[in-house]
């Protein structure tokens, strides 16, 4: 069997799959309420960032009375956008909300995607975390100003590895380059499909430096075997003792952020009491110690404000990929 045809029948596969969890997740979903049964689809594999997010949502809205009952089903694939294509499908849903974040923007934009998040119904930002430019412990590059001044002579030669393309992690990088003057084509960015293999490949030098989550890398960062040279947040984060890109004279911040949305077509009801919901969870014990327990920042924000934000993360994603020639 030929390569195309094994990706069409793989496609296929996964997306029925997806087709299938969906239904599941529906069952006598034409007469659930949100506060009776609320359905959280985590478009990536269990384990993963979303997972982890929703799953903490799960326990929130359980452990709060929030909702009589929640369930988390996870759609995995392509960045978060099979899930975000099974969920558009579901037209008028007031029982299920998907997450979301900047790594699904990046998705989109960098996959071409049919659908995109004028398709959904925007419900609430609520955590962020941040990327971190780091280098190992025994690296020439002390200081980001030692670090760029050698990308800005040698970008070819200077390797970043980071997630997937179309990561946050890509993406932030084309940021800081085209910031400092460097052709964000040049960047030579090496993707990786787990945290587990950048590590590898930046401790053996394979890589001259990693871009990554901050959170993923704290451990190494404390136990002394990575050097942390800026981290891409606006201010520097309290207890986190790693200069902002900003502070350092470079004009680049950008946020791994998760959220929900909702389906498409919902009523102006419906998604009020959505908003009401999601702000009782993230009101509750258990979300305000999942904040802490995962160094996420509170972002908490709804309405036409989030609304706004998605409109610019959107533009900058797009803006980033038109520099990557991508």
């Amino acid at each position: 069997m030929k390569k195309p045809l094994l990706n069409a029948v793989f496609g296929l596969v996964v997306a029925l799959v997806a087709a299938l969890a969906f239904v599941n997740a529906g069952t006598a979903g034409g007469t659930s309420t949100a506060r009776n049964k609320l359905t959280l689809i985590a478009p990536a594999a269990p384990g993963g960032g979303w997972d982890g997010f929703a799953r903490e949502g799960q326990q929130a809205l359980k452990s709060g009375g929030v909702v009589n009952n929640a369930q988390v089903v996870n759609v995995p694939g392509a960045g978060g956008t099979i899930g975000l294509s099974q969920f558009v499908q579901m037209p008028g849903r007031e029982d299920a909300l998907l997450a979301t974040g900047g790594v699904m923007v990046g998705a989109i934009e960098l996959g071409d995607n049919p659908e995109s998040m004028v398709d959904v119904v925007p419900i609430a930002r609520l955590a962020d975390d941040y990327a971190a430019l780091v280098v190992p412990a025994d690296s020439k590059f002390k200081t980001l100003d030692d670090f760029l001044a050698a990308w800005k002579q040698n970008p070819g030669g200077t390797s970043i590895g980071g997630g997937s393309l179309g990561s946050i992690d890509h993406l932030l990088s084309a940021m800081v380059a085209k910031t400092v003057g460097i052709d964000p084509r040049d960047v030579n960015y090496i993707a990786y499909s787990g945290g587990g293999e950048a590590l590898t490949s930046l401790l053996s030098h394979t890589t001259s430096a990693g871009m990554s989550g901050y959170n993923e890398v704290s451990d190494q960062i404390e136990a002394g075997t990575l050097r942390a040279l800026a981290i891409s947040s606006d201010e520097r984060l309290e207890g986190v003792d790693v200069p902002t890109f900003k502070e350092q004279g470079v004009d680049a911040a950008m946020s791994n952020w998760r959220g929900f949305v909702a389906t498409p077509g919902i009523t102006g009801e419906a998604k009020a009491e959505l908003i009401r919901i999601v702000g009782e969870m993230r009101s509750s014990d258990h979300w305000q110690e999942a904040l802490k327990r995962n160094n996420w920042t509170d972002t908490f924000t709804t309405g036409e404000e989030f609304e706004q934000y998605i409109n610019n993360e959107v533009a900058t994603a797009q803006q980033i990929v038109k520099d990557l020639g991508l």
